[in-house]
């Protein structure tokens, strides 16, 4: 059992919900980094000033680091509510002055124009320290600053709580994510709505006014589906209607003639009553092979039709002979002229050889004992012509005739007016060009041309 398809909705609350969270966290990362940053620049600058206030205090006497603080000075310099400051000076790593044992390098060391602080261990407790270097030459001497961390952790925490909010926010944008997508899908459900319930009273297009510009070709889709299907309806109908018409005519002969053969006097008027029988079901079969071929040329299935390299001289020969001895019996002379070379055309074999016949047979049933059919493959480009000397068909009367059950005004014998039909149907299938002309023999000529070029050699003419 299948899952059940998931709700487009859903599908793009996952697309967007997903960037969002990432650009989220990207947020709160980059608000974390700012905030370290800016309390270590920040605290950095006043440890630095701190340093360069106390390098104020010492002096060189013969090249002799001094420093001149007394106690006050010094308490104001350790003085810190929070963290607690240590300080020394150090001339060529001896001590001259302070704490002893201040930490003269670390981690995470920044480097400042007239200094750097490092992070440090000093008495027990992490510490952030400052390095001057105060004096020149061999007079020099290094100035440290330490101090612990409490404010610079407090100030990063009160910072990083701003961050806080960014969860709500995302909340809140994910509701407003939700509500904007189901107010967008609206439309969506609405037209679907529409089309549910005229698909199911009528196939009528859905009324394009008011839908999104966006939705517009999925709405022009919908109605041209609509429209397809309303047309195939009306045409299965109308075929159902004439085909029911014309199987109702030759049945009605069949039961007038079982009639007729009951109540014949003798054996040979039954015979005789059999024999025109035996011909309406050759007309009644005939018919129902033309329905059925008719019910099979569908154009929905041009897009899946199977097309494949076909001679069409071999095709030519083997329908031709498949009418040589109606051909014989109505005394027709059938010929088939076609070069030596194979012409080559990609087609399907099965359906061209249904037109083939159809038009073998058209001209067979039209035309009287004597006549000439003509069968012709042109190789440039490829082309299917049969040609006849009957009595033709008038010029403002071919383009009617290639409709189902028409036939010409002067039309004789006994034809369901579907041949032409059933060619032209599969000549649309092969995207090919039918023609009706005047025939050099004297009667008619239709011709099948494809779009393919090939180029033939010298046609010869022969009987089938």
């Amino acid at each position: 059992m299948s899952s059940p398809a998931p709700a487009l909705w859903r599908d793009l609350l996952r697309r967007l919900l997903l960037p969002l969270l990432l650009i989220v966290a990207a947020t709160g990362a980059l608000g974390v980094y700012t905030a370290q940053t800016l309390t270590d620049r920040t605290f950095d600058r006043w440890l630095i000033d701190a340093a360069r206030s106390l390098a104020h205090q010492v002096h060189f006497v013969n090249g002799q680091a001094q420093v001149n603080l007394d106690g006050d000075a010094e308490a104001i310099l350790a003085y810190d509510v929070v963290d607690s400051t240590y300080f020394s000076v150090r001339q060529y790593q001896h001590h001259v002055a302070g704490h002893h044992n201040v930490p003269t390098s670390g981690q995470r060391t920044a480097y400042y124009d007239d200094g750097r602080v490092f992070d440090a261990s000093f008495a027990g407790q992490p510490v952030r320290v400052a390095e001057i270097t105060v004096g020149s030459g061999a007079a020099q001497a290094q100035v440290l600053v330490a101090e612990t961390l409490f404010k610079r952790r407090s100030v990063r925490a009160d910072l990083q709580l701003m961050l806080v909010p960014l969860g709500g926010l995302l909340l809140a944008a994910a509701v407003a994510i939700v509500l904007a997508l189901r107010w967008t899908l609206r439309p969506l459900e609405q037209i679907a709505a529409r089309w549910n319930e005229r698909s199911h009273h009528s196939l009528q297009a859905i009324d394009m006014q008011g839908v999104p510009r966006e939705l517009l070709p999925f709405a022009s889709a919908l109605n041209d589906l609509l429209m397809r299907i309303h047309q195939l309806l009306l045409r299965e109908r109308r075929f159902a209607a004439n085909a029911a018409h014309q199987i109702r005519t030759p049945l009605a002969g069949l039961q007038l003639g079982l009639s007729r053969a009951a109540a014949a006097p003798d054996l040979s008027s039954a015979r005789s009553v059999i024999a025109e029988m035996q011909q309406s079901t050759q007309r009644a079969a005939r018919l129902l092979q033309q329905l059925l071929a008719l019910g099979r040329l569908d154009p929905e299935t041009a897009f899946d039709l199977e097309l494949t390299p076909v001679d069409l001289v071999a095709l030519a020969h083997d329908v031709g002979a498949l009418y040589l001895d109606a051909a014989l019996a109505r005394q027709i002379d059938l010929e088939l002229v076609a070069p030596a070379a194979p012409v080559i055309a990609s087609v399907q074999a099965e359906l061209l050889s249904e037109a083939l016949g159809n038009l073998v047979d058209n001209a067979l049933r039209y035309c009287p004992p004597g006549s000439r059919v003509e069968i012709s493959v042109q190789a440039e480009p490829p082309a299917l012509l049969v040609a006849d000397s009957g009595p033709g068909l008038p010029a403002d009367e071919r383009e009617a005739v290639l409709e189902r059950f028409a036939r010409g005004t002067d039309a004789t014998g006994d034809g369901s007016g579907l041949g032409l039909a059933i060619v032209r149907e599969i000549a649309e299938l092969h995207r090919a060009r039918l023609q009706l002309e005047d025939s050099a023999l004297g009667g008619l000529a239709v011709r099948l041309t494809f779009s393919e070029s090939i180029t033939g050699l010298a046609s010869t003419t022969r009987p089938l």
